[in-house]
């Protein structure tokens, strides 16, 4: 059986990796073994691919037809390629352009399919393909590259995986294993900012995507994606730059990368090859279209920011039509940098959590530091400093601490794992959190009971309650109804991603908060009695059971 899979942190990031199935080394040999070829550096036509040498314990092959990678080997084993698919930027590229030239210690191959262009180098004595792609427009529907890999060489049963999983339960990528247990290539736990990269080890052998620095990505720093799947039939590494499921931003164009195939001896890659750390003069002069050195780039930096609530961890996002990076706020004083950005002006946002409290603008030049002042956050900006006679959950922007929030990033609502979806909550009882579930559906947990007492003075005035949710799913939001006498106005859906969200790993959307004027005379006066919250999940869309319209909760509060 596969072993688990492991979060290895380094820093504030994570690897990805997994175990083999007990295939053995000698499996490993069988029929996908070639004769390792690596011997000096340089690269080959065999009338239907570039071959490029490394130099090291890497060949690959790239095709000249279309610009697929069509051989991946490594140590005389062949690891690229599954039901007879090769690895390619979206889908696989028609008839395309495809030349190679040698530059000193690298080699690039060029890719132009309509106004797409792809590019794989190597460098002399590295196990690494180092990969760009530039879409210039939607002629090309989304931007992704997958790394296809063999059956049996990296087999394992973890989230992102379906091979122990036979029943699919929703559309056809989310499984249930007979134990009750649910997997799919969407469960991969983590945000983009969590990770750089993602992969396999097994038999003294890693196989990874190191992933770009998504400038010309869309989504932000907590977006998340699939990373991986593997089943039965072989594995898939991803790096995605532009990915419809529950996108909150227009796609970007441009050159992404670059992003690295990276072999090891079964570690992970250099942390050289990481988004930040990564530099690659040596593809200055080589004519990628798009290119832009590190001469041609600025840095934006601050001092610090105050008004923070050091409890939690503070990102500061830099984007606009063209761009998006980020950075980590230092914990004792805000302070943080942000390099390699490319000239512009930018909208900077900053991030308690994932719930943005502060935003400006900053222009930045190439070759040069936009230096920032210390950063004061508004008290206001920030929710949680609100009077509140109670609150469900600190306003963060996510549904962390709720009931299944963890779970709900690698699992189906319908998990075994799951702790009811139903239940009510008593304000005072110690357990207001973690008895609230993160989701709240039409179809599953609508109507949900919040109690709560209130002091003679506090029911004689009217109160103002806020809702905050994080996304929603079919325009699911939320109705109150208080003591069963006073009922709110259906509140106007804001603007959501329009695809699943709640079932496939993601809470992330556009943050939004209800807010719900209650009038004096709705509350009981009879302070021994608790006052009855009741919220519904409204919406004339959405289908049944956990893809009815539905919504995911920050936290929730009654204003003195």
């Amino acid at each position: 059986m596969s072993g688990p899979t492991v979060n290895r942190p380094v820093g504030r990031r994570t690897f990805v990796l997994g175990s083999a199935a007990a295939a053995g080394t000698a499996a490993l040999a069988g029929p996908f073994s070639q004769a390792a070829s690596a011997a000096s550096f340089g690269y080959r036509d065999d009338g239907s691919n570039y071959v490029v040498d490394t130099g090291a314990s890497l060949v690959f092959k790239v095709s000249k037809t279309n610009g697929d990678l069509t051989s991946l080997v490594y140590r005389g084993v062949e690891y690229q390629g599954y039901g007879g698919k090769n690895s390619h930027i979206e889908s696989g590229l028609g008839t395309s352009t495809v030349s190679v030239k040698q530059s000193g210690s690298t080699i690039l191959i060029s890719v132009a399919y309509g106004t797409l262009r792809q590019y794989y180098a190597a460098r002399s004595g590295e196990n690494n393909v180092y990969l760009w792609t530039n879409r210039a427009d939607t002629s090309v529907a989304s931007t992704r590259f997958i790394l296809r890999v063999r059956a049996g060489l990296f087999l394992n049963d973890q989230p992102d995986s379906y091979t122990y999983a036979p029943t699919t339960i929703e559309a056809s990528d989310v499984f249930a294993k007979s134990d009750g247990q649910t997997r799919s290539k969407h469960y991969s736990k983590l945000r983009v900012v969590d990770y750089d990269c993602v992969g396999w080890s097994a038999n003294g052998v890693g196989l990874w995507i190191v992933r770009s620095n998504h400038e010309k990505a869309s989504g932000g720093p907590f977006y998340r994606s699939l990373l991986r799947h593997q089943s039965a039939d072989g594995g898939g590494l991803y790096e995605i730059l532009h990915y419809a499921q529950n996108q909150t931003e227009d796609e970007r164009f441009g050159l992404q990368g670059p992003y690295v195939i990276a072999l090891t001896d079964g570690g992970a890659p250099s942390s050289s090859l990481f988004p930040g750390t990564l530099t690659t003069p040596w593809a200055d002069s080589l004519g990628i279209s798009g290119y832009v050195a590190s001469g041609g780039r600025g840095r934006v930096a601050g001092v610090g920011i105050t008004g923070r609530n050091t409890a939690y961890p503070y990102t500061v996002g830099l984007a606009n039509s063209a761009a998006q990076y980020w950075g980590s706020a230092r914990s004792s004083d805000g302070y943080f940098s942000i390099p390699g950005v490319l000239p512009g002006t930018y909208t900077l946002t900053v991030f308690k959590s994932e719930l943005a409290v502060h935003t400006m603008s900053v222009t930045v030049t190439a070759g040069g530091t936009t230096t920032l002042n210390s950063i004061a956050i508004p008290s206001s900006n920030d929710p949680s400093n609100a009077s509140a006679i109670w609150r469900i959950n600190d306003w963060t922007g996510t549904p962390s601490g709720f009931k299944n929030a963890d779970l709900m990033t690698y699992a189906h609502p319908s998990d075994v794992r799951a702790a009811a979806w139903t239940g009510n909550v008593v304000i005072g009882s110690g357990t207001e959190t973690s008895a609230f579930p993160c989701y709240l559906w039409k179809d599953v947990n609508s109507g949900l009971l919040v109690y709560f007492r209130l002091t003679a003075a506090q029911a004689a005035a009217a109160h103002t309650l806020r809702i905050g949710v994080t996304t929603a799913y079919a325009n699911g939001r939320p109705q109150v109804v208080v003591n069963d006498t006073w009922t709110s106005a259906i509140p106007s859906p804001p603007t959501q991603p329009s695809t699943r969200s709640l079932t496939n790993g993601s809470y992330r959307g556009n943050n939004h908060t209800f807010t719900y004027s209650v009038p004096a005379g709705a509350w009981r006066t009879d302070t021994s009695q608790y006052n009855t919250l009741k919220i519904n999940i409204v919406s004339g869309s959405g289908t049944t059971a956990y893809l009815s319209a539905g919504t995911s909760i920050d936290a929730l509060d009654l204003l003195t």
